[in-house]
């Protein structure tokens, strides 16, 4: 055997333990693992632990998840998707493919004829039966989803992957408005840095953790985190419980309150927040500061990120540079 292909199976071999080491410390999404070098097919495992060999791109796509609806049309692959879940309403050209519920009878999706199922882990846990009943007619189901920001790039790339095209422009251009969005926020001095808490979730006054979208847009808009070392619900979670109770803690130190509104808090207004018993403590809410964000520019893992960052850093620093 020579040296140099001995050389270059142990360089492969070690930069594949090292990025499964690494993916180990983050939420648990897996690291796509190549097969075959050049052209040949590709694999990965997807967020449900299956290994999904891709040999060719999807060309009859049924998403059962809105935000990898809108990246599939964000990455210019939206021709290939004929049909979502009733979520799937952005980008407007999305809105009128047929729809399709994991709550009803699969036979709906069977007859469609798609090559593809995307679904979510939170999907497949509730609705289990639903997506063995396609997998037993043949089709392939494929479960992505991350809510830690560290791991969009690599959601993407899979979710590319399995459309058959390119994500690295698409990436750039995300990462570069995003960093011109923080060089603007990083010239606010830190004493004039807000002070914001999000509102995840109403009901046991929920709020996020480090590293998720929410926590991180937070830093990007230029403000701090009023709530410091918030522990997830359970582990692997983005949301963790916090409580009326620690919230009156802080209350004093609450410039701006932020609540998402959408699945996860469906009620939520800015009138309702104001009269929850105890809130008159806040001082955001004595400030007339309280707003509310569409979740799904704030918490989902698509390019509108940027667009939820652009609104946050205008609720805590309503200055022209953030006017639409």
């Amino acid at each position: 055997m020579k040296i140099l292909p001995v050389i270059a199976l142990i360089t492969l071999t070690l930069l594949f333990c090292s990025c499964n080491t690494e993916k180990e410390k983050g939420a648990g999404n897996a690291a796509m693992v190549p097969v075959s070098a050049g052209s040949g097919p590709v694999s990965f495992i997807d967020d449900d632990g299956r290994t999904i060999v891709v040999d060719k791109p999807a060309k009859r796509i049924i998403s059962l998840y809105s935000a990898h609806t809108e990246n599939i049309f964000w990455l210019g692959a939206g021709a290939s998707v004929i049909g979502g879940h009733k979520t799937c309403t952005w980008p407007p050209e999305a809105a009128p493919l047929a729809v399709y519920d994991y709550t009803g009878d699969p036979e709906y999706v069977i007859a469609g004829e798609p090559d593809l199922v995307l679904t979510a882990p939170r999907i497949s846990r509730a609705h289990a039966d639903y997506l063995s009943a396609l997998e037993k007619a043949g089709i392939r189901v494929v479960s992505l989803y991350t809510d830690v920001f560290d791991d969009f790039d690599e959601y993407i790339r899979r979710l590319a992957l399995l459309c058959g095209v390119d994500a690295s422009g698409r990436l750039a251009e995300f990462h570069g408005r995003l960093e011109a969005i923080r060089a603007k926020t990083a010239a606010i001095p830190e004493s004039a840095r807000k002070r914001a808490f999000f509102e995840a979730a109403e009901n046991h006054l929920r709020t996020v953790v480090p590293g998720s979208f929410p926590a991180l847009a937070i830093e990007f808009a230029g403000a701090v985190n009023a709530v410091v070392n918030a522990e997830p619900v359970y582990k692997g979670s983005s949301m963790a419980s916090f409580g009326l109770e620690r919230v009156m803690e802080i209350a004093g130190n609450i410039d701006v309150y932020i609540a998402q509104s959408g699945a996860m808090n469906r009620t939520v207004s800015v009138e309702s927040i104001k009269a929850r018993p105890g809130y008159g403590a806040i001082k955001a809410v004595n400030d007339g500061r309280v707003y509310i964000i569409d979740e799904r520019l704030i918490s989902s893992p698509t390019s509108r990120f940027l667009d939820g960052i652009e609104k946050l850093a205008g609720f805590i620093y309503p200055e022209p540079q953030w006017e639409p």
